[in-house]
């Protein structure tokens, strides 16, 4: 009994101690290491490193997150992305043209961190996890919501058999630009591949209906 009170406050005071990264400086080490990442490769990038480029000593992210995989696991989960939760133009058509140019937008510093995280991510299930929690999950949750509110319009059939693949479709070709042609996906590009390989398929326009808008 008294061994588990001289316990209680050890333990409180390694809670406090933790607790005094303000939320603010939190994201500026989770900023940094992504940031670290994209530009150097995830290998490349140490705790280390993080911490010199932060001014904070090492022992303080590793008190924190025990290892690079968790650290970096926590830094994708602290900002999860859902930017297509926004959009409601009204249209199926509108709607995936308003995703293809905001997914032109973020695509260099997105494809970037896939990119340099690739090989890590079949290394380790957390960074796994934390990858698809803040980079793919909340979008393609935001795409089929758009592909729902379509087909509850009545724009396109509930059954067809193109809906399932159309995340893949915009995912893929923000990876693949850069492998084919050494060039990102920008906002030209993506709108210019849903327009052409995309709405064609979902909603075949009618005589005298304009390809784009």
């Amino acid at each position: 009994m008294t061994s588990q009170a001289a316990r209680r406050p050890e333990s409180s005071g390694s809670a406090a101690h933790r607790s005094k990264i303000t939320p603010e400086r939190e994201q500026e080490f989770f900023d940094a290491v992504l940031d670290q990442i994209r530009e150097h490769g995830y290998d490349a990038v140490t705790m280390e490193g993080v911490a010199a480029s932060t001014r904070c000593s090492k022992s303080t992210l590793y008190r924190q997150w025990g290892t690079k995989p968790r650290f970096v696991a926590a830094a994708l989960r602290s900002s999860p992305r859902a930017r297509f939760a926004g959009i409601d133009t009204g249209s199926l058509a509108g709607d995936l043209r308003a995703a293809a140019r905001l997914a032109g937008e973020w695509a260099t510093r997105d494809t970037a961190l896939l990119q340099a995280l690739g090989h890590a991510v079949t290394q380790d299930p957390e960074l796994a996890r934390a990858l698809r929690e803040a980079l793919v999950d909340p979008e393609i949750a935001s795409l089929e919501e758009i592909l729902r509110r379509g087909v509850e319009r009545g724009e396109v059939a509930a059954g067809h058999p193109a809906l399932p693949h159309v995340p893949a479709q915009i995912f893929g070709v923000l990876r693949a630009r850069p492998v084919l042609e050494g060039r990102n996906a920008d906002p030209e590009y993506v709108l210019a591949f849903v327009e052409a390989a995309v709405l064609p398929l979902l909603t075949p326009p009618g005589p005298g209906t304009p390809s784009t808008g």
